[in-house]
């Protein structure tokens, strides 16, 4: 149920309770001063006949020691004094009246049916009242909700914009000093903050890996000209890895800005792959088998999407175990390892630069997978499947296109 029903259905169950109330409380009273007003006339003509029957005077409609009297009303005259009954057992309700006057009981009746039909014209009208009135409060509630919803999925959607990486997003500012209006204000500020901590992050990033540059470039040259032996291949191995890293954090720094575009062409998605695999295991320590269930056609970044396939495959040898397993089906490449899988907290959160654990898989590998498929509009998913290991799913069916790949399926 959303806040908009709730906040209506609140409000209206308020008005429907407090219209109920109120024609409980005025039938009440209406009903209490209707009998009085009647108790109080018929007592006076009560008073009127007991003085006439003491005088000898007969009235047509005063009873004297009748047959027929409500059980009550004998209990309450029978110790001398008088007394009101309103009878409600017959088809039309009668008011009684009795007193006694020595060894005889003077009775006067009235019908009191006009009151118990004024009654019930009140009842049916309060009905109606409370029920336009439950009815409007339900119409106002529920544009009060709509109006104070569409501020507020305004806000969620913003907050969403913001976490999918979309530093820009920001809420109207509308006067006010009401607790949405707070929270827009809040939210613009996370913002700001956010993106103002990301860019000096991004800014220091890309100055360090760029200030590195010439003195990594230098001992890599350095290196190079070590006389042969063990050692020097040593220095050479720590060298080019230490090169490549920064390369994969200027990588990272580039994908975190907006400049990056993608160069279209057609491609065979199975070859693609083969190319990325025969990249990823050059050093012949590893190997990984290639299945294309299924080949077909690309309009895609080739050099992005090679760049994706190694980096998963890698971090499967790396951070997984074997066998690992790369499977083209259609537009949707799936690499498969067979280790402890990927952490729960990588699979909610996704992968996070310069974020590394023993057996996670989460250095900048994964993370420049993601930023690279980001900029191909591609989907990038990580499980862990039925089986055990770990799974990422590179989804290209958006570029695919008609045609037959050359080539037979593998």
């Amino acid at each position: 149920m959303g806040l908009r029903t709730k906040i209506g259905v609140a409000i209206t169950a308020t008005a429907a309770l407090v219209a109920v109330i109120m024609g409980l409380v005025v039938h009440h009273r209406t009903a209490r001063n209707q009998l009085e007003t009647a108790r109080e006339a018929i007592e006076g003509r009560l008073v009127t006949a007991v003085e006439d029957h003491a005088a000898g005077v007969h009235r047509p409609r005063t009873l004297v020691n009748p047959g027929h009297i409500p059980g009550p009303l004998r209990k309450a005259v029978e110790g001398g004094g008088r007394a009101t009954y309103l009878d409600r057992s017959g088809s039309v309700p009668m008011l009684w009246a009795a007193g006694r006057l020595g060894r005889d009981t003077i009775v006067v009746k009235h019908p009191y049916a006009r009151q118990a039909q004024n009654l019930r014209r009140l009842d049916e009208a309060l009905w109606w009242a409370g029920g336009l009135g439950t009815a409007f409060a339900g119409v106002v509630g529920v544009g009060l909700a709509t109006v104070a919803g569409r501020r507020l999925n305004a806000s969620a959607r913003t907050a969403e914009r913001i976490a999918d990486g979309d530093f820009s997003a920001r809420l109207k500012p509308r006067g006010g000093q009401d607790e949405i209006a707070r929270l827009i204000v809040a939210v613009n500020t996370m913002a700001d903050a956010l993106d103002a901590r990301l860019q000096a992050e991004r800014e220091v990033t890309s100055n360090i890996a760029h200030e590195l540059r010439t003195p990594v470039a230098g001992l890599v040259a350095a290196a190079a000209v070590l006389p042969p032996g063990r050692p020097a291949e040593m220095v050479r191995e720590r060298a080019e890895r230490v090169r490549a890293l920064m390369e994969d954090v200027l990588e990272v720094a580039r994908l975190d800005g907006s400049a990056e575009r993608a160069d279209a062409e057609v491609r065979a998605l199975g070859e693609l792959t083969r190319r990325a695999v025969r990249s990823a295991v050059a050093d012949g320590k590893e190997a990984a088998e290639v299945r294309v269930v299924r080949d077909c056609l690309v309009e895609t970044d080739a050099r992005r999407v090679e760049r994706i396939l190694a980096n998963l495959v890698t971090n499967a040898f790396r951070h997984g175990g074997a066998p690992v397993t790369v499977e083209v089906d259609g537009g949707t490449v799936r690499v498969r390892d067979g280790g402890p899988g990927f952490p729960p907290d990588l699979l909610t959160c996704g992968p996070q630069r310069f974020r590394t654990g023993s057996r996670s898989g989460l250095g900048l590998g994964l993370t420049i997978a993601a930023g690279q498929a980001r900029v191909l509009g591609a989907g990038l998913a990580l499980a862990n499947p039925r089986g055990g290991g770990a799974q990422a799913t590179l989804d290209l069916t958006g570029s695919v296109r008609d045609g037959a790949p050359s080539g037979e399926p593998s």
